[in-house]
C-alpha cells in the first residue's frame, strides 16, 4: 500500500540504521513488527506472570548499554534454526 506521510528524516535515518535495513521502507516495515511484537509480549505478560516474581523478571532483563534505547531479554538457549526454503 502506497502512503503518505511526514516522518523526521533525522530519525528515519537513524533506525534505518540501527536496524540495518538496506531502504527506509525496510526500515519503516521493521520498526511496525518491533512495536507489534513488544504490544505482544506485554499482553501476555499482563495475562500470566508464569510463576516469576517480581525480582526474577527484574533479574530476567538486561540494560545492552547507552547504545541501545531500550531494555532486551536475556536468552537462556540459541534461537532455534528455521529450515532452509
Amino acid at each position: 500500500m502506497k502512503l503518505t506521510l511526514n516522518i523526521d528524516d533525522d530519525l528515519l535515518e537513524r533506525v534505518r540504521e540501527a536496524t540495518g535495513a538496506k531502504t527506509k521502507t525496510e526500515a519503516i516495515h521493521i520498526a511496525l513488527h518491533e512495536i507489534d511484537r513488544r504490544n505482544k509480549l506485554v499482553e501476555l505478560l499482563a495475562k500470566d506472570d508464569f510463576g516469576m516474581s517480581a525480582n526474577d523478571w527484574k533479574s530476567a532483563w538486561e540494560d545492552p548499554g547507552p547504545q541501545a534505547e531500550d531494555f532486551v531479554a536475556k536468552v537462556a538457549e540459541d534461537a532455534p534454526q528455521l529450515p532452509e526454503k
